[in-house]
C-alpha cells in the first residue's frame, strides 16, 4: 500500500477532487486489471480510450482515477486526478510506486531505426563478461541479470518497465540497458526514467503507418535525447546524417562513432569474412566473430558507450572480442551441402540493403545469393515496393513470400511488394505464399557455393494471422529442410 500523493509526488497534478491521502492497493491502466484499492489510470491509446472504462473501474473498487478530462458523474469515496496527460502521468507514477528503479541503475538507452537489439543485446552481454550484473530491456527478450523474461514489444508500457527495473535494483545490478522505440517515446512509456546515457544507431523508413511522415518520426527520435540531462552522454552515429539532428538540443555530452570519418570513436574494417571481422578501432586491432560494415558501427557504438561510462579502452577491447552474434541478427546456418543460410530481421529497405551488400561483399566464387523476403501486414504499405526494389536489385534470385500478414491476405502483400518492379526484374522472382515452402524451395535451388537470406523475422519464432500466432521459426525450418 502505499499513498497517493506520495504515488503523484513527480507528476504536475492540474485539479483534485476528493481526499488526496487515500492508499493505493496497486496501479493500473488496464480496466480490466482493476480490483479494490486500485489506482486507474485512464490513458488515450491509438485505438482505445482508458476514459471510456472509469465508471467500470470505479465498480471494481478503484479508489482513485488519473485522467485527462473528468466524467460527469463523480462517485463519492474515488479520489479524482486530472492531468494534462494521462500517459506521462503513467511513466511518473509507474516511477514512483516502484520507488524510482532507474536512478539506481546506470541506465544507456538505444534508439534508431535498425540495430537498436544488437547494440543493447551486446552492451547487456559486454558488462556482464566485464563482472557485473545487468539487465536488458529488448525486442528478443528481457533479462534481470541471467533470469529471462518474455518480450512482447519493442519497449513495454512503463508499469511493465519499472517492475522490470525494479527487479533488476533487487538483483543488485549496476547497469541495464534499453531499446528505446518511437513508439515508447511518443506514448510517454519512458517518462520518469533517469538515463545516464543515449545512443543513435540510425534513421531510415519505418513506422510511417503510425508517424505518418519521416519528420515526425525523426522528431520523436529526437525527444529522446532532447530529454537527457547533463550527467548524461549522448552517442550518435555520425555516418547517418540524422545523428547531428539527434544532438542540436541536447543538455547531454556530445559524442560520435564512425566507420567513415574521424570522431570520437572511429573503426576501420581491415578484412571482412563469414568467419568474422578484424578491426582497427581507436587505433587498437581486434578481431570480432561478426560479419559487415553494419556490425562494424554497432560494435563501435557499444565501444563508445562503454568507454563513455569510463571504462579503459583496452579493457572494453578485450571483452569485445568475445562477444556473439545475436539471434536472429545476421546468424549464419551451415548446410551439410556446402551452401549457408543467413537468417536475419532486416524488416525495411535499409536494413534489407545493408545485409545484402553485406554478403555480397563477403561471398566469393561464382555462388549466388538467394534472398526470401516478405513483409508485414498492418503496417507501413509504402515500404512494401522498396523492399521488393531492394532484394532483386541485389539478388541473383528472389523468392517474395510472407512474413507477419496479420489481418491481411498474405497474396494482397505480395502484390504490393510486385508492384515496385519493371517488367525485366520479373525474371528472378518466385512468389511463394506460404513461407515454410518459400524457404523450402530456396534449399531446393541452393549450389555448394550458394547464400540463402531469409530476411524479415529475425528472432521471431511465430507467424501472425488473422489475429492468431502461429508458431513459426525461421532457423528451425531451415536446418529442417537442411536435412
Amino acid at each position: 500500500m502505499k499513498n497517493l500523493n506520495d504515488i503523484l509526488a513527480s507528476t504536475k497534478v492540474l485539479k483534485w477532487v476528493g481526499e488526496p491521502s487515500v492508499e493505493i492497493s496497486d496501479v493500473q491502466f488496464d480496466s480490466r486489471k482493476v480490483t479494490n484499492g486500485s489506482l486507474f489510470v485512464a490513458t488515450r491509446g491509438t485505438t482505445v480510450d482508458g476514459h471510456t472504462f472509469i465508471t467500470s473501474s470505479v465498480e471494481k473498487g478503484a479508489k482513485a482515477i488519473v485522467c485527462e478530462t473528468l466524467p460527469e458523474q463523480l462517485s463519492d469515496g474515488v479520489t479524482y486526478v486530472l492531468v494534462e496527460n494521462s500517459s506521462a502521468a503513467l511513466g511518473q507514477i509507474a516511477s514512483a510506486w516502484y520507488d524510482y528503479p532507474s536512478s539506481s541503475l546506470r541506465l544507456v538507452g538505444v534508439t534508431g531505426t535498425n540495430g537498436k537489439t544488437t547494440i543493447a543485446t551486446l552492451l547487456y552481454q559486454l558488462f556482464t563478461r566485464m563482472g557485473y550484473k545487468c539487465g536488458l530491456l529488448s525486442t528478443v527478450r528481457n533479462y534481470v541479470v541471467d533470469q529471462a523474461f518474455t518480450a512482447t514489444h519493442t519497449t513495454a508500457d512503463s508499469l511493465t518497465i519499472n517492475s522490470l527495473l525494479s527487479r533488476m535494483v533487487e538483483a543488485g545490478c549496476t547497469f541495464a540497458f534499453m531499446e528505446v522505440s518511437s513508439h515508447s517515446i511518443d506514448q510517454h512509456r519512458i517518462e520518469g526514467l533517469v538515463f545516464e546515457g543515449g545512443i543513435f544507431t540510425n534513421l531510415t523508413r519505418d513506422h510511417l503507418d503510425y508517424h505518418k511522415t519521416f519528420a515526425n518520426y525523426l522528431n520523436v527520435k529526437k525527444r529522446f535525447f532532447d530529454s537527457l540531462s547533463e550527467e548524461a552522454f549522448a552517442l550518435t552515429n555520425e555516418d547517418d546524417k540524422n545523428g547531428r539532428v539527434m544532438l542540436q538540443n541536447t543538455k547531454a555530452k556530445k559524442l560520435g562513432y564512425s566507420v567513415r570519418t574521424l570522431t570520437d570513436f572511429k573503426t576501420t574494417v581491415l578484412a571482412d569474412g563469414f568467419e568474422g571481422m578484424n578491426l582497427l578501432m581507436n587505433g587498437v586491432e581486434v578481431y570480432v566473430p561478426f560479419i559487415g560494415k553494419f556490425n562494424a558501427s554497432n560494435l563501435t557504438a557499444v565501444f563508445g558507450a562503454a568507454v563513455s561510462l569510463g571504462f579503459p579502452k583496452e579493457e572494453v577491447l578485450i571483452h569485445l572480442s568475445a562477444l556473439r552474434p545475436v539471434c536472429g541478427r545476421f546468424e549464419p546456418i551451415a548446410a551439410p551441402s556446402g551452401y549457408k543460410a543467413i537468417v536475419d530481421y532486416a524488416h525495411t529497405p535499409d536494413a534489407l540493403k545493408n545485409v545484402i551488400d553485406t554478403i555480397n561483399e563477403v561471398r566469393c566464387g561464382n555462388g549466388r545469393l538467394i534472398t526470401v523476403v516478405g513483409c508485414g501486414g498492418n503496417r507501413d504499405k509504402g515500404k512494401r515496393p522498396m523492399m521488393a526494389q531492394e532484394a532483386v536489385a541485389g539478388s541473383d534470385q528472389v523468392i517474395i513470400t510472407s512474413d507477419n500478414p496479420r489481418d491481411e491476405e498474405p497474396q494482397d502483400i505480395i502484390n504490393d511488394m510486385l508492384a515496385g518492379l519493371k517488367a525485366g526484374e520479373m525474371s528472378k522472382v518466385i512468389t511463394i505464399p506460404d513461407r515454410y515452402q518459400a524457404i523450402k524451395t530456396a534449399a531446393l535451388l541452393a549450389q555448394p557455393s550458394d547464400v540463402i537470406l531469409i530476411a524479415g523475422k529475425g528472432h521471431e519464432d511465430y507467424q501472425e494471422i488473422k489475429g492468431v500466432k502461429h508458431h513459426f521459426d525461421d532457423h528451425e525450418v531451415i536446418r529442417e529442410v537442411m536435412k
